[in-house]
């Protein structure tokens, strides 16, 4: 579970929200067979950012960014 390490509750909310938009962002790029996989994927990053992120939107770039770093390398 990407979110079990967060117990803050404004934590797992921000979390959250930044999920949905960098999900949203990020959707279009990816083959239907891997949707599952890959929003988990993303779900980690966003959970690993979450204490270093100002607001949902920054953690929601910086997830973003992440991403798509880590799908080049």
């Amino acid at each position: 579970m990407p979110f079990s390490s967060l117990s803050d509750p404004v934590d797992l909310a921000r979390a959250q929200a930044a999920l949905e938009a960098a999900w949203n962002e990020v959707r279009s790029t990816i083959p239907d067979a891997f949707d599952e996989r890959e929003r988990t994927r993303l779900a980690y990053i966003v959970a690993a950012l979450v204490a270093i992120a100002e607001d949902e939107d920054d953690l929601a770039r910086r997830a973003i960014e992440r991403y798509r770093q880590s799908a080049v390398a």
